[in-house]
């Protein structure tokens, strides 16, 4: 049973005020202290297994009504497109809007959805029944087989089978975790910050080279904050920019939580972030790459995404900062015409889109960031600072950054 902290609600600002000194830490359980400690399920994941499989219960339910009185079958199904996606100004986040898909049984361009919605919803049901969970590749082959009487297989590829899961995230009204269903692990963390994972144990200062890999599921009934002593996470895209920061133990000296999340962050690292910056007020920092993409996952930690603006609530972290790599850094910091990496006719492209977004459009520091770099022709990765020193990043570049608080928000 996870012990009971004490949640931070106000904000904490790094830079100028932060600790240098780190505090203390415990090792990780060994030996027969490392036994997980069985895994009771919380009355709130309970009644949430309860509430999603009575809301299967209800859509299968329509169908059978619907055939059994002479009207064809179909599935109402909301639209995960930009269309229907709304920017909620004053919160800061991006929104599902109201329209709806139908998918009809006896319509041949819809069949095969229908059959695999219905196909991938008793999955999930079985799933919650037997209080498993099933990666998203084993929900692939969970429902993968050949219809009876035809040479046709239910999904030809995973990507129609993810696609069909988030498409029962939204008509279901739940949430991935859930439908008790788990992706890929990708992302790291290491710092001030000690974790229960499913009974477990973990202290984040004490994890070596490779660090705490961050699971898909994060949600409180599976991932508790025991203790949290760091002043702010330091989120950056690459796992090589996040290994230097580990060995030059940044984290130790500025007290802080350091992340990655391997380019585009998943849904378990943004909600992890997400949590840290809610229940635990501490500012999110991020270090991406000065190119549309950087600028793109910066969005995304932000505001959220377009196809999973329905998880907005949950996912987007609307205060989260941007501290670099900047277009105005080439100057800056002197660095070499090395660095520079031609801007494509797809990055441009992909620039001017950005900054047309309407959390960008109209914000002048964002404005002026896009156009100084499509005026330099070039972009950066956060690498490039390695070519005034190896430890460049960690020991100046970051550290002034901070105590200047010069980011982007």
């Amino acid at each position: 049973m996870a012990k009971k902290t004490t949640k931070k609600t106000a904000a904490r600002t790094p830079g100028k005020k932060f600790s240098k000194k780190a505090p203390s830490s415990r090792n990780v359980k060994t030996g027969d202290a490392a036994k997980a400690t069985p895994r009771v399920r919380s009355k709130s994941a309970a009644d949430r297994d309860v509430r999603t499989s009575e809301a299967i219960g209800t859509l299968a339910e329509s169908v059978v009504k619907s055939a059994l009185s002479g009207r064809e079958p179909k599935v109402e199904v909301p639209t995960r497109s930009a269309n229907n996606t709304k920017w909620n100004k004053s919160r800061g986040i991006l929104q599902m809007g109201s329209a709806v898909q139908e998918r009809q049984l006896f319509n041949m361009g819809q069949a095969r959805k229908f059959m695999q919605t219905l196909l991938h919803g008793q999955g999930i049901r079985r799933l919650i029944e037997q209080d498993k969970t099933l990666s998203l590749r084993g929900m692939f082959y969970s429902g993968l087989h050949t219809i009876q009487g035809t040479k046709e297989k239910t999904f030809d590829d995973q990507t129609e089978s993810d696609a069909i899961l988030e498409d029962l995230e939204v008509t279901l009204g739940s949430l991935r975790e859930e439908l008790h269903i788990f992706a890929k692990k990708r992302g790291t963390m290491v710092g001030n910050i000690t974790v229960i994972d499913s009974g477990d144990e973990i202290d984040c200062r004490r994890m070596g080279t490779g660090g705490y890999a961050i699971p898909s599921i994060c949600e409180p009934d599976v991932i508790q904050f025991e203790k949290v002593e760091a002043d702010f996470v330091l989120h950056v895209e690459k796992d090589t920019v996040w290994q230097r920061f580990n060995e030059d133990k940044f984290w130790k000296t500025h007290n802080c939580i350091l992340t990655e999340g391997s380019g585009q962050p998943p849904r378990g690292v943004r909600r992890l972030l997400h949590r840290l910056n809610k229940e635990h007020g501490l500012p999110i920092i991020c270090l991406l790459d000065c190119d549309p993409w950087g600028h793109y996952i910066y969005s995304v930690i932000k505001q959220g995404s377009i196809s999973l603006a329905f998880e907005s609530e949950r996912l987007a972290i609307p205060d989260a900062k941007f501290l670099g790599i900047r277009s105005k850094d080439y100057e800056a910091c002197e660095l070499s015409d090395d660095v520079q990496i031609e801007l494509n006719d797809r990055d441009i492209a992909r620039a001017k889109q950005i900054m047309a977004y309407p959390w960008f459009d109209g914000h002048r520091g964002w404005k002026n960031e896009i156009e100084k770099m499509l005026r330099n022709g070039f972009k950066m990765e956060v690498e490039s600072l390695i070519t005034k020193d190896i430890s460049y990043v960690t020991e100046t570049y970051v550290p002034e950054r901070l105590a200047a608080e010069d980011w982007l928000v």
